[in-house]
């Protein structure tokens, strides 16, 4: 199956299976928290309306937002959803990357638990795999909502070309070419983050992978068939 949109109709369903995919990963946060699908009619970024948790999404709760904020599509009652806030940090990263399907916004809470300690995040585990050598990149410049197109073009500048990125006092951003990846890095980022934060409680880290060993591991543990095999299994608990 793919994970990207090719029109309309497959552009919402992935968005509403990518928002319940979301929370069978534990990143729900109430009504907070997001994850689009490019418009493959360059349009902007498919995602949910405001307002409802990612579980309770459905098509009729999804919207297209165009990069300056516009709500294009929806099916809500006389088409007009309402979209979140910060839908800069999806349009201005896509904007940003052409390689990038899909965007993930969510607050986790041992990453933001993590990201206050201030120290580097290593390769304790498999998750941790996916994002260390060279470190993860953080996004220092508000702790604050990203809200505008400026901030948005900030952010997706301090992501550069990496699949995630930690947002201090905030959460976390995660990319990839389709859902799949996507997704799949948001729950193993804050599962890398929650490992470390349970490592460190019962002491000085010791041990973690070296930089040769873990990249050459990522590429068997991470490839594309595996994530995808992630998510379907996401997919299958929503």
């Amino acid at each position: 199956m793919s994970y990207e949109a090719a029109d309309r109709e497959s552009a919402i369903l992935l968005a509403v299976q990518a928002s319940r995919a979301l929370a069978a990963g534990g990143q729900g946060d109430m009504v907070w928290g997001h994850v689009s699908v490019r418009d493959p009619g360059g349009r902007g970024a498919w995602m949910k309306s405001a307002g409802w948790g990612l579980e309770e999404i459905d098509a009729e709760k999804i919207v297209l937002v165009s990069p300056d904020g516009a709500v294009l599509d929806s099916r809500a009652a006389e088409g007009e959803g309402p979209r979140h806030i910060e839908y800069p940090i999806h349009t201005e990263i896509m904007a940003a990357r052409p390689d990038v399907g899909s965007v993930v916004h969510t607050h986790s809470s041992a990453a933001n638990e993590f990201g206050a300690l201030d120290v580097p995040l290593r390769p304790l585990d498999h998750a941790g795999s996916l994002f260390c050598y060279p470190d993860i990149p953080r996004f220092t410049l508000t702790g604050g909502l990203i809200k505008n197109q400026s901030l948005g073009q900030a952010l997706a500048a301090a992501l550069g070309d990496a699949v995630a990125m930690l947002l201090p006092q905030h959460g976390i951003v995660t990319v990839g070419p389709d859902l799949s990846a996507a997704i799949m890095a948001a729950v193993l980022l804050d599962r890398a983050c929650r490992a470390q934060l349970t490592a460190m409680a019962a002491g000085p880290l010791r041990v973690w992978g070296s930089s040769e060993d873990t990249i050459a591991k990522r590429a068997d543990v991470w490839s594309p068939k595996q994530l995808q095999a992630g998510y379907e299994y996401l997919l299958r608990q929503a």
